[in-house]
């Protein structure tokens, strides 16, 4: 991995097409993959994404597309994984070209279902991708300021630090701003868990909780996030830092926040069914939460709020009868 490795984009979504604009400050060309090829013809016919970030222009003629993922992969020495983790199985099971000499870098806010793994686990343990060949790209960043190119910042994690400063120049910007950090584990972690205290607040916005309360939940949210990742991966980490603090914070209070959005239908009534349909993209904090509450089973973390979440969407408690025990174990 150099300064001339070439960049593939595995997914076709908002955060994929965000990465891409970043990219293009840095690099002259990408490969970019597309489930449906409609989708990479009218991506060249307009010179956009036709269904995210539609305000963002690219040269397609710098965009080697493709519907093969084996093609993408072959391509590339890079690849950047920008797909829902729901959908991560089936976008790989055509996949026949080896990972294990590629860099590949997590995009995912997610754990693959029913493996309960983060991502980097599960290319170690079933592409064979060394450790140090994972890369994790940690917020606060919405792909709607990016597009917007409002100044925002990323964490780019690697155990091989050289690695993580050469990939984070790649998407350094005038503004984005990047900075690299070690610890795989804990950011791949806390994306997962800020998505379940995200789907908490927008639950307790549904139910009519004022700024007060969400000032207390997503205090005690930070502490349940740090008890997990420490006992999970127990290295020394700052937990107040951008990638884990500044991303919870963002996406439990941001307008752009698909999953705070998905908890206030919730915490309004809709059903879990109704609301996914109504917003027609994945929260991710939806499946999160099981896989957190499984893998606890092993841990025992003391996660009220996971808890509460759980109890919620799987076990369809009532949202204002639980949200009332919770506030009981808040503090």
């Amino acid at each position: 991995m150099d300064e001339s490795s070439k960049v593939g984009i595995i997914g076709s979504g908002s955060w994929a097409t965000a990465i891409a604009k970043m990219l293009f400050n840095n690099v002259t060309s990408i490969n970019w993959y597309f489930r449906d090829k409609s989708h990479i013809d009218d991506f060249k016919r307009y010179r956009h994404n036709p269904n995210y970030l539609t305000s963002v222009e690219f040269n397609p003629d710098k965009i080697f597309f493709s519907d093969d993922i084996n093609e993408v992969v072959r391509e590339s020495d890079i690849l950047i994984l920008a797909i829902p983790s729901a959908f991560i199985k089936s976008a790989l099971e055509h996949l026949t070209e080896p990972l294990h000499d590629k860099f590949i870098v997590s995009a995912i806010k997610g754990l693959v279902p029913d493996e309960n793994l983060i991502i980097g686990q599960y290319f170690t343990q079933k592409y064979d991708v060394p450790t140090e060949s994972i890369g994790v790209i940690s917020g606060p960043c919405h792909a709607e300021e990016v597009a917007l190119e409002r100044l925002s910042y990323l964490t780019i994690a690697c155990q091989d630090i050289k690695r993580a400063r050469l990939f984070a120049s790649f998407l350094k910007t005038p503004y984005i701003m990047t900075t690299i950090s070690d610890d795989i584990y804990g950011t791949e972690y806390a994306a997962v868990l800020k998505n379940i205290m995200a789907v908490a607040s927008g639950i307790c916005h549904g139910l009519g909780y004022g700024d007060n309360f969400q000032a207390v939940l997503i205090s005690n949210g930070i502490q349940e996030m740090k008890r997990f990742v420490d006992t999970v991966h127990p290295i020394t980490r700052d937990i107040k830092s951008s990638a884990y603090l500044g991303d919870l914070l963002v996406t439990a209070y941001s307008q752009f926040s698909r999953n705070r959005m998905f908890g206030t239908m919730i915490g309004k009534g809709y059903s879990v069914k109704y609301a996914q349909m109504e917003m027609l993209m994945i929260a991710e904090g939806y499946y999160a939460v099981k896989s957190i509450h499984e893998i606890n089973d092993k841990y025992k973390v003391n996660m009220p709020i996971t808890e509460a979440v759980y109890n919620i969407i799987y076990d369809k408690i009532s949202p204002a009868m639980e949200i009332r025990l919770l506030t009981e174990h808040l503090r």
